[in-house]
């Protein structure tokens, strides 16, 4: 095994760089009638594509927390982390029917934006500065160093240099505005697809042949058969895994919150499709749910192959940290390493694209924070067109080198060996997504719902969570273990799943904000409801087919694997 590039890898990546250098370069000269434009810049308002909005949407949502990440936990636990990529399908046709046109009619084209028009300035600005603190010192930073480790791990070049280089290709994408951004995803896409195909196939394969046989669905059985525990959806109560993913709750509970927060709420998430018409919006969300079934098969069977190829033997070394424990985040780097020269260049390439998307979207939406909801609402409510675009670069350019400084000086400490896994970043943002969602969920249809009912889930859904996460070190939990809403965490306390707890606490702001929301209309405040017309939630005739399809797959897929 060798974590070295040959000449071909290296051949094939510069192929891939070019590629996309050269054609977001094309894409920039032909908008560069806009470039002065602030709409233009920041939503590529008008000229994305149903299939650009869609690509980019997995681009910049597909990261080494899904490849490295998602890999480990299919390692650790199998097939049912695929829940996170499967339920998001279905979690984007909802999206694209009732969130967008809300969205689109009313004109939205920044979540701070859409929580002054709902609610208030405060509410707004308290949102905006906290989101972008969040995307800068939480996201940048650890899809950064996340990806560099996994860049070092394959190529064997320095981390530190790994961090910089990433960092520079994604300020190129990023400074030629959403349009270059959305379009060069799709190119993204495609690698990032035909990297993991290569890396799933030589898997299956290898596996097959260890067996005296040939052939990916050969592998695939053997797979099955030799890993029959990683192929459950949906864990009873004894399995050790039930607290990452508590049985039925995945299909009723928090994880809904978790996808409908991300995929509806999020600023990094939307921008793409916030500046296209309702149905191309709506057919951009509906390719990338179709895009999204495929995924697991690209970052989740790796993991598991992994799995029977180290029971079998191999990786013994390579996965091991510095205690002599075996690191599951490690599984996807290793399985990349047996691939041979030239394949294992486009799985570099893969990777190096999914990271570097993924960069480009977040840096895109820090910047249209900062300039459209911070410097243009609080600093300078008169600057000009050009004056936006220009701070927005600025601003590209400042978030990303504060990213570096801050995987250099803590990527190791936060994120060091065995603690990057895909569980632990879902849990951390877990504590923030229940609050939004209340607020986003009830701002949308409930026009009654007031700005301190907002104020309160947004404050409130973090303190509660902080206090159901610290709850089992003050009371005794057993008692609910009957009933699933408890398990043993190993060392003999009891806790409760932490998607479970993001239900829990989703259910106590909607009530506070209920509560709060007609106390406060009993007293004569009349909220400023958005403008809503029941017409606007109708799909297309083919849309509804073809969302159809993806219930229709997605329902297959739980029956065989449940």
């Amino acid at each position: 095994m060798n974590n070295q590039l040959a000449l071909k890898d290296y051949i094939i990546f510069l192929i891939y760089f070019v590629i996309v250098a050269a054609y977001g370069y094309w894409i920039y000269r032909r908008r560069k009638s806009r470039e002065h434009d602030a709409k233009g810049f920041f939503l590529a308002e008008g000229s994305l594509t149903w299939w650009a909005i869609g690509a980019s949407l997995i681009a910049s949502n597909i990261s080494a927390e899904q490849f490295i990440g998602m890999s480990g936990s299919g390692f650790k636990m199998g097939l049912a982390i695929a829940s996170y990529e499967w339920m998001a399908a279905l979690t984007l046709i909802i999206v694209a029917v009732f969130f967008m046109p809300i969205y689109l009619k009313n004109k939205i084209y920044t979540m701070p934006q859409f929580l002054n028009q709902r609610y208030n300035s405060t509410v707004a600005m308290i949102m905006a500065v906290f989101w972008l603190l969040l995307y800068v010192v939480v996201n940048l930073m650890s899809i950064l160093y996340l990806g560099a480790i996994a860049i070092s791990g394959i190529s064997g070049a320095n981390i530190y240099f790994c961090i910089i280089m990433l960092a520079f290709f994604a300020i190129l994408i990023t400074l030629g505005g959403m349009k270059v951004i959305g379009y060069t995803d799709v190119i993204q896409v495609f690698f990032l697809v035909l990297g993991g195909l290569a890396a799933t196939y030589i898997a299956l394969n290898l596996i097959a042949e260890k067996s005296g046989q040939t052939g990916i669905w050969n592998g695939f059985t053997l797979l099955r058969s030799q890993a029959s525990d990683h192929f459950h959806m949906i864990f009873s109560k004894d399995n050790p895994n039930y607290m990452d993913l508590p049985g039925i709750s995945v299909l009723i509970g928090g994880m809904w919150i978790a996808n409908l927060s991300y995929w509806g709420c999020n600023q990094y998430i939307t921008q793409r499709a916030l500046g296209a018409n309702l149905p191309t919006a709506r057919n951009g969300l509906l390719f990338a749910a179709f895009l999204k079934i495929l995924m697991p098969v690209i970052v989740v069977l790796p993991g598991i192959a992994a799995f029977v190829l180290h029971k079998g033997g191999m990786f013994q070394t390579e996965m091991l940290d510095s205690q002599g424990v075996t690191d599951v985040n490690k599984a996807y780097p290793s399985l990349l390493n047996l691939l041979p020269a030239g394949l294992k260049g486009l799985a570099f390439a893969a990777l190096t694209a999914a990271i570097v998307a993924s960069l480009a979207g977040k840096a895109n939406s820090i910047s249209t924070i900062f300039t459209l909801d911070i410097y243009k609402k609080a600093i300078n409510k008169e600057a000009s067109e050009q004056r936006l675009v220009s701070l927005g670069r600025i601003t590209v350019v400042v978030a990303m080198v504060l990213a570096i400084l801050l995987a250099l000086l803590l990527g190791e400490s936060l994120m060091g060996e065995g603690k990057q896994g895909f569980q632990y970043i879902q849990e951390y943002t877990g504590f923030v997504s229940p609050g939004i969602f209340a607020m986003f969920f009830l701002g949308f249809f409930w026009k009654k719902t007031t700005s301190n009912a907002a104020l309160f889930a947004t404050i409130g859904g973090f303190i509660f969570s902080v206090f159901f996460k610290f709850l089992p070190g003050m009371v005794d939990l057993s008692g609910l273990a009957s009933s699933g809403f408890s398990k043993d965490n190993g060392r003999g306390v009891y806790e409760i799943p932490f998607l479970d707890r993001m239900t829990f606490v989703f259910i106590l702001c909607i009530l506070g904000m209920y509560i709060i929301s007609k106390w406060e209309t009993r007293k004569g405040l009349h909220p400023h409801g958005l403008e809503v017309d029941k017409k606007m939630f109708k799909p297309s005739p083919a849309f509804l087919a073809w969302s159809i399809i993806v219930c229709g797959i997605l329902a297959a897929l739980y029956t065989i694997f449940w």
